[in-house]
């Protein structure tokens, strides 16, 4: 009888591991790799194993998961995903919120957006979606006007007003935090400037408002938005755990969006 039971519990642990899944999960350094290596713990008991990949930009992530090299990515937040699908042709498809990561100005020679002098350099995200995100906090804080009916697909160009004559950097997202030493102000990212050692609740002399359109959502190629490992996935990514890990770790700083 005790060789049964035994034979019955290895069979059903084969059958498990049999079942069980393997993906790769791109993201970038920071809050979303931390969240996401809770989620995998999360995934793990759901029969899904989760291999972290690691991004040191905004660009790759995508083009890998197109590729195949990955199976899913949660780093970005939907306009961003928009507009490389746009300009890429990318075949992406987002499958649920995570988080929403308020962007701050941080600056090492002034403590708030007054102090700018006429002519500052303030340095934003060259990309073209977050720069957008970067001038709109700027224009949410009164610094700039943009024309009307600019939408959030803002660049430079659309700007109308800018009263202190202000110069515009644009820089590489993850470079945003050294380039503090060189510019008067920089509109940064919560991911890299986190990864730098800055708070936004603390640190930032501005912050984007919560209420900003910019959750951060994961996603995967449109082939696998049924897959049932990308429903695991989602699923474990919203536990309640997962939420509570937000709230006591970032204090704040981020905010689950779902």
């Amino acid at each position: 009888m005790k060789k049964f039971i035994i034979a019955a519990a290895i069979a059903a642990f084969a059958a498990g591991s049999a079942f069980a899944e393997n993906i790769k999960v791109g993201v970038t350094p920071g809050e979303h790799a931390q969240i996401m290596e809770k989620v995998a713990e999360v995934a793990k008991t759901k029969g899904l194993n989760i291999e972290i990949v690691e991004f040191s930009d905004y660009v790759v992530p995508n083009q890998a998961l197109a590729d195949g090299d990955i199976q899913a990515n949660s780093f970005q937040h939907q306009p961003y995903l928009d507009n490389q699908i746009a300009d890429r042709k990318f075949d992406l498809v987002s499958i649920g919120t995570t988080i929403t990561t308020p962007m701050g100005v941080y600056s090492k020679k002034v403590k708030s957006l007054d102090e700018l002098k006429e002519g500052a350099t303030v340095a934003i995200p060259n990309d073209p979606t977050n720069g957008g995100r970067a001038l709109l906090v700027l224009a949410s804080k009164g610094l700039i006007k943009f024309k009307a009916n600019a939408g959030i697909k803002v660049t430079v160009a659309d700007i109308v007003e800018n009263p202190k004559n202000i110069d515009f950097a644009e820089i590489d997202a993850a470079q945003l935090p050294r380039s503090l030493e060189d510019v008067d102000a920089a509109v940064i990212n919560t991911n890299y400037a986190m990864e730098a050692g800055l708070n936004p609740k603390k640190d930032a002399i501005a912050i984007e408002s919560e209420k900003s359109p910019y959750a951060n959502v994961i996603v995967v190629r449109a082939a696998d938005k049924d897959a049932p490992w990308a429903k695991t996935l989602v699923e474990s990514y919203h536990d309640e755990s997962i939420r509570k890990f937000i709230d006591e770790q970032f204090k704040g700083a981020v905010i689950a969006s779902w």
